[in-house]
Formats: structure tokens, sequence, C-alpha cells
């Protein structure tokens, strides 16, 4: 009898999956499903096509895949190469307290490029994914002029304390946060435009905002007051990286494909301002994919005529780890990453770290959320590329949340009395 293995069946979203398949012919051929239905109703799927061993078994974790969204031995290609039946969509889990993700996991005995709706699977398994572990809070945050959502662990705490912020894709977006208090952080999912009663556009960087947040989150009883941290993507890090910079509080910081200046818009803070380089629209690429590239619309940082839009990190005060894709074709993160990493190094400060993934794209995400080569973001009416090779990105949302665990842990302090 054939029988199809898949532990554990409840997990949160970034934990391992380990998937068996047992009571197959020695060295027959089967296809392997993945599919899920998001929050829009939009069907993500991938297959994978794996050939049992004599002993009529197939292992994720120790067999190769012979073809499909993936080739090689990749214990969650399944979960890593979902991807959206309909062109440019991207899977985002918004709402994380009462729902799951529902990953359907289906085995066919042959071979099976596409899904027949007459043909049954042999065996089929139905496993939850969830952004928040059992006994962890949301807290909507509508305090002064702060919005955002807070969660908390369970237990007494103090817990260490994390800002967490996306990108050009404005709004609230919470799953981040949602893990990061699962594995023991106090984390406030800030919102900065685009959201509820703030400006629709980022025109100007107020960072005295994002001061705001950080002495709101250093008040809460349960989160440490030695410092917060920060960890934001894209234009995300560009902030967080000012705000490592400006503002003392910010003790530890992970920048994930951001530039080492102010772009687009400028910052202002109390009597500080820094001018906004200008982007370079003409410079936008459009791909045979339809999507566009918006790699070189970004002013080299190195130009004499750009120093005052340079952020000057030589000021942190507090560590901070930029992460890099090689291979994000929406920023020069590399280049930006390496030049704040100099700059820190010709005035004598030892407190940056660089974490390069070769192979990676611009969306370096906790792992378990599915290779996005391209999408569609608020910022322009059209996709955009954001780059990347499937299998090194994988690795690199592995590797990166570990060491960004292992660096806020590090830098903010051990959780105290967690149950987690």
């Amino acid at each position: 009898m054939i029988q199809l293995t898949v532990t554990p069946e409840v997990s949160l979203a970034d934990e391992p999956l380990r998937i068996h398949v047992s009571g197959l012919e020695p060295l027959q051929v089967i296809t392997l499903r993945a599919s899920l239905i998001d929050e829009k109703g939009w069907c993500f799927q991938s297959r994978a096509f794996y050939r049992s061993n004599e002993a009529g078994e197939v292992n994720l974790e120790r067999d190769a895949s012979l073809g499909g969204d993936y080739n090689g031995v990749q214990p969650m290609g399944l979960i890593c190469s979902l991807k959206p039946e309909k062109m440019f969509h991207r899977l985002l889990k918004r709402e994380l307290m009462h729902s799951p993700f529902h990953i359907r996991l289906d085995l066919y005995n042959s071979f099976k490029v596409q899904s027949e709706p007459d043909v049954q699977p042999e065996a089929s398994r139905i496993v939850e994914r969830w952004y928040v572990a059992p006994g962890v809070q949301r807290i909507q945050i509508r305090e002064g002029r702060v919005r955002g959502a807070l969660f908390i662990p369970p237990g007494k705490g103090p817990f260490p304390g994390v800002i967490d912020m996306f990108g050009g894709i404005g709004g609230l977006i919470e799953f981040r946060g949602g893990l990061l208090a699962s594995h023991g952080f106090v984390a406030l999912s800030l919102a900065y435009f685009a959201y509820e009663d703030l400006p629709t556009k980022l025109n100007e960087i107020d960072l005295e905002y994002f001061e705001e947040a950080v002495d709101l989150l250093l008040r809460h009883p349960k989160v440490m007051d030695s410092g917060v941290g920060a960890v934001a993507v894209c234009k995300g890090a560009e902030i967080a990286l000012a705000m490592a910079t400006f503002l003392k509080k910010v003790i530890a910081t992970v920048c994930i494909n951001g530039p080492n200046g102010i772009n687009g818009n400028s910052l202002r803070y109390q009597n500080t301002y820094v001018r906004g380089m200008p982007y370079i629209a003409e410079a936008i690429h459009f791909t045979s994919t339809g999507a566009v590239e918006m790699y070189n619309i970004t002013e080299d940082p190195r130009k004499e005529r750009n120093q005052d839009c340079i952020l000057p990190v030589e000021n942190a005060q507090g560590h901070i780890l930029f992460i890099v894709g090689g291979k994000d074709r929406c920023f020069k993160s590399q280049l930006f990453a390496e030049e704040a990493l100099l700059r820190m190094k010709q005035h004598g400060k030892k407190n940056g770290k660089l974490l390069l993934y070769p192979g990676a794209g611009h969306l370096i995400e906790p792992p378990g959320s599915p290779f996005c080569l391209m999408s569609y973001s608020y910022i322009l009416p059209l996709p955009v590329m954001w780059g990347g090779e499937l299998d090194a990105h994988s690795y690199a949302q592995e590797h990166s949340w570990r060491e960004i665990q292992k660096f806020l842990r590090y830098h903010l302090g051990q959780s105290k009395g967690s149950k987690l």
C-alpha cells in the first residue's frame, strides 16, 4: 500500500517538512505535487518527479528530484518552488492569527506533467503552515503617529525588541514579525506609508516617526530596555540604516538588499537633512518576460556629486548586518553594502558585517517562503524583476534566517522567561 508521510502536519512556516513515500514498486517513477490557495483565491503549485529505490521508497531528505520545478536533493523543494497559476503574483500571508496556509501534497504513481481532473492521486496530505506560534499575541498599534502591529511571545519576558519593515510595497506586512515573535522577540511590524492615515506616498522620510516607534517599543514592559533591533528589506533597509546611523537606541540592524544612502526621497531628522539621490528613470529595462528591471535606475554612490546623499554610517554606535543577494536585479545591493562597510572601515569602525549569497535575488525572506523571481509592486503598474536562482535563493533564506536571529540575540540579549 502506497503511503505518503509528511511531518510535522502542523508547523511554523519557517520550519522544514520531512516528506517520505513508501509502498512503491522498486525504481518506480512518481509525481509529487504541492498546491495552495492564498487569501485572494490565487492558486500556487509545484511538482517534481522522483524514482523510488530498491525498497520502493522516496525520501526527499535523501533522494534527488529528476525534474519538474526543481532538480537535485531539496527537502523543501516543493514549497520553495511554489509558483502562481497567474503570472506575477507573490505569495504573501496577510492574516496571521486565525488561519494558516493549507498546503496540499498529492502523490501520483506515474509521470504527470499537469493536473488531470479525472485522475485521482494515490495519496494526499494537507499540512498547516502558521506564521505565529501558539501563545503569541498580536496588538494593533495606533499610538501617536505610529501605525503597525505588535507581536508578543508567551512568557513573562523581558524579550529583545525588534522593528520589522518592508519596502516599496507599502502598507502593513506582518508575516516576518509574527515569525520573529514565535522565536522569542517582541516584534513591531511597522507601516510607514500607504496604510490607514499615513501618507499614500513616501515623499520625504521623517526619521522622527521611526524614532517614535523605537520609543514606543522600548516603553513596553516586556521589552528589554538596552535598545532595539531593526530588520528590513529594500526601501525599509534604507530607512533601517538611517535609524542605525542617527538613533542611538537602535543597536542591532539587519539591512536586506538595501542602499547605503537616501534614494529618491529626502530624509529629515531634527536639524539634519539628507538629500535623496535622483532616480534615473530612463534606465529602466524591459525584460522579455514582461517584467521591468530597476537595477540601473539608482545613481552610483561613489560619484562626488552624490556624497551628500550617502548616510554617515560611521556614526552608527550599534552593529549592522548587511544581507545581500548577488543576483538582486532591483538594487545594486552588493555595491551599496560594500561601500557602506568601506566607509566604516575608513573611519576605524568594526561594527559592520556582510553576508553575501551569490545566487540569491532581492526578496530574501524567511525559509518556507517560495522563491519569487518577479511580481507586481506598488511602485510601478508593471511587474518588477527581483532576480535570483531557485536553489541559491532557497539556501540564502534558510541560512540568513538563522544568522539574523543569532545576530539579534547576541547584540540585544537573550529572551527571558519565554515558553517557546
